[in-house]
């Protein structure tokens, strides 16, 4: 089951970046660009963090894990002049330093 969790989440890692080497690249239209980078890839990257949470070997972070989740899929649903259209970033980042902080030395 953990494995499977964690093929899962590396996919959906995966389809992120390509969702976001795809608008930096500009391979598609300007409006499937704006939305594969800047939309499903923070959607993705939240999907991939919520399947990651329950295997974070730190118990203290697991709901954090969840939060910054949440805040990445909720951030990429708000428009993109909203003055909290920058919470997307701030869960992207507290998910990669959660997901960081959860690896073995």
């Amino acid at each position: 089951m953990q494995n499977q969790q964690q093929s899962i989440q590396g996919i959906l890692s995966i389809a992120a970046l390509i969702c976001l080497a795809v608008g930096w690249f500009n391979l598609f239209s300007e409006d499937i660009n704006h939305l594969l980078s800047r939309k499903v890839f923070y959607i993705l990257i939240g999907a991939s963090f919520f399947i990651q949470a329950p295997l974070l070997t730190n118990r203290n972070f697991v709901y954090a894990m969840y939060a910054a989740a949440a805040v990445c899929v909720f951030g990429a649903f708000l428009p993109e002049d909203s003055k909290l259209s920058s919470v997307k970033t701030i869960g992207l980042l507290g998910g990669i330093i959660l997901s960081m902080s959860n690896r073995k030395r």
